[in-house]
Parts: structure tokens; sequence; C-alpha cells
């Protein structure tokens, strides 16, 4: 235990380990069809949560690829409903995808139809990043004691709804409140065992974390306001340059939002929460991993591929059946690289950054959570399987 019950939080991940494990779970992943991928996510949690360490004891995550996999199916089946049943309605009232528009009145009608799509399964896209954190929690243990949250996906869906239609109404000035008040409700129906978490501060705390991405807009309107008044190419310069202030804003927001929002929470019992993450570090962590990244992955690209090319070399005398082979060789090919991708960019971007976020996080008052009693079990929650449908499941 650390002075004054304090206890540093720590991610002891290792490359040499998870990369195998990635990448042959990746490989098992089109062996399968992708059937195996809910297994394979289990697999990488597992190891993951196991390498989070409070005070010497590390996390356990109980979630199974049967779950995920079946909640999966389910969720495929009602989101292919509820699309037919948007298209039916958009039908109805005369708006229509058309594959090949032929004239402009059908590609506005297939602009149309695309963005109303969207729209409608934005609802649903936010209600499965809410199932899909209750479903992590409540397959969480931290000395063997239950993590939970309440199911209150519909009534979270319906805030963030709102917010979200404030925050187009103040073109973007408004982003902190939604931020701040959908983390407190998620928040604060946070249990840990019989302890139930809180949020404090305000949202008018994240204003000064937001200030870049605000100027980045102002820039925009302004570029925005002398292009209608027919100022040259200045507006366009001063539009792509508030695109990429805001665009750089946002990352520094989302790293000070963290620290903001992390700081001011709250444990029954007396526990809380310091975060000191560092935005020059986040950057660098992306940067170089990607570099890294792709450096090994051009290396993987040209061993995967240099057989396919001496392969092609006399495609154009070979029978077709030889063709197709090498058609179908080419595919797997290729699904193998980006599987070799998607295991770099694993170890070598979201695991180092994700080790600077649990590496900032101090728990003060850590000798209260000895005092936290055990909670049931909860069966309820989703399998993430909307997540996964939709395909928001994130890193891990």
């Amino acid at each position: 235990m650390g002075h004054e019950g304090e206890a540093k939080v720590g991610y002891l991940g290792d490359p040499a380990k998870l990369f195998p494990l990635a990448l042959g779970t990746g490989v098992l992943g089109l062996l399968t069809l992708g059937v195996y991928r809910f297994w394979g996510k289990a697999r990488i949690r597992r190891h993951v949560w196991s390498k989070v360490r409070l005070d010497g004891d590390g996390f356990e995550f109980t979630g199974t690829g049967l779950e995920m996999f079946l909640g999966f199916l389910l969720s495929v089946v009602v989101l292919a409903i509820y699309l037919a049943v948007v298209q039916l309605v958009l039908f109805a009232v005369g708006i229509r995808f058309v594959l090949d528009p032929q004239n402009r009145l059908e590609e506005f009608a297939q602009g149309i139809s695309i963005l109303l799509s969207f729209v409608a399964v934005l609802p649903l896209m936010v209600f499965a990043a809410y199932r899909s954190r209750r479903y992590k929690l409540a397959r969480t243990r931290f000395r063997g004691i239950r993590l939970a949250m309440e199911n209150a996906a519909g009534a979270y869906t319906l805030r963030a709804m709102g917010y979200l239609l404030l925050v187009v109404l103040s073109l973007g000035l408004l982003w902190p409140l939604m931020t701040f008040r959908l983390e407190a409700f998620m928040t604060e129906r946070t249990w840990y065992g019989t302890s139930r978490f809180r949020q404090g501060g305000s949202w008018r705390g994240l204003y000064p974390a937001y200030g870049h991405v605000v100027a980045g807009i102002v820039l925009c309107l302004a570029g925005a306001a002398l292009g209608i008044a027919g100022g040259g190419g200045f507006p366009v310069f001063l539009v792509i340059a508030g695109l990429v202030w805001a665009a750089i804003g946002f990352v520094v927001y989302r790293v000070r939002a963290f620290a903001y929002l992390m700081s001011h929470k709250m444990l029954d019992g007396g526990v809380g929460f310091r975060a000191m993450p560092a935005t020059g570090t986040v950057i660098w962590l992306y940067i170089k991993g990607a570099f890294i990244a792709g450096l090994l992955g051009g290396l993987a690209s040209a061993m995967i591929f240099a057989p396919l090319g001496t392969m092609l070399a006399g495609i154009e005398s070979a029978s077709q059946l030889v063709q197709v082979e090498v058609a179908v060789l080419g595919a797997a090919s290729y699904l193998l690289l980006l599987t070799v991708f998607g295991a770099l960019g694993l170890v070598f971007i979201s695991q180092p950054i994700l080790g600077h976020f649990i590496g900032s996080v101090t728990v003060t008052g850590a000798g209260a959570l000895e005092a936290v009693r055990q909670r049931g079990a909860d069966g309820g929650a989703d399998a993430e399987g909307f997540a996964d449908a939709l395909d928001i499941g994130g890193a891990f």
C-alpha cells in the first residue's frame, strides 16, 4: 500500500506475449470465417485484464467467447429486422435507395436514404456502447469482487440523443456538456461489489480542455463566412487550418477530459482517484507505434506476397482453374495481411496508449477497498452483441 492509503495503478503488458496471442487468435478467426474471433477476444481480454495491477493485485475478465457469439447472433437478427423496417418506412414516404442513379433527383434520393439510415442506426450505436460497457464491467472482478453496471441502456440512449442534438445546434460548443453528463450517468450506475461510484465535478470544468477545439471551430466558421462573402483562397486556408486545429484539439480534449473525469470520481467508503495522463506522450506513443507497425507490416507484406508474385508471373497462360486458385490465394493473403496489421496495431499502438492511461491513475483511500463486500452475479448483462454487429467494440 502506498503513502497515506494511496495505491498506484499499473499495467504490465508485454508485446512479446500479446503479439503471438493476437496473431494466433486472428489467424484462427480467418480459418473459421470469423466465428473464432469471439473466443479470441475473450482470450485477449483475459490477458490484458490480468496485466492491470492495483497494489499488486490483478484484474480478472470472466466473459466467454460463447456468450459473446450468441449475443452477436441475436443482435444481427434484431438489427436486420430493424433496418428492414426503416427501409420500408422510407420507401413508404417516397425515399428509396437507388443502386445506380441516372439523374440528379435519384442521386439526391440516394444520399437522403443513406443519411436517414445512418441517423436511424445512430441510437442503436449509442445503445450498444452502453451495453458493451455494462457487459465488460459485469464480467470483471478485482480481488474476487464483481463490478457491475445497472441496466439503463434505454434511458442512456434517450439522453445521449438529446445531448447530441444540443451539440449539433450549438455547432459543437456544448460537447463538454454531453461528455460530462453521459459519463456521470454511467459512472453513477456503476458498482464495485456493494459500493457505488459517484461522479463529481462540473461540465464547465471540461471547457479549459476544450479550448483548442473551440478555436478550430471558430476558424472554420470564419473561413466559411469569408467564403460566402467571396474572399478568394484565404477562406479555404482558414477552413483547413481550423479542421486540423480542431482535430488535434480533440485529442488534447480526450486526454484532459479523462484526467478531469477520473480525478473527480469517487467510490463509497472514501475511495478517490487521481489521473495525470500526458497528451504529448499519447501522441508520441501513437506516432511511434504506427511507425513500428508500418515497418513490421511492410516486412510481413513482402513475405506474404512474394510467393504470390512468383505465381502471378505465368498466370495468363495457366488454366482457368489455376487462375481461380491464385485469385483465392491472393484474397486469403490479403486477409492474412490485415490480420497481421491488426495484431501489430493492438500490440504497438493500443496497448502502450492503454498502459499510459492506466499508469497515470492513483487510487486514494485504497484501504477502504478491503471493506467492500461481494454482490450477486449480473446474469442479465448483454454480451455486447450489438457492439460487435455494428463494429464499435474497440481494440479490447
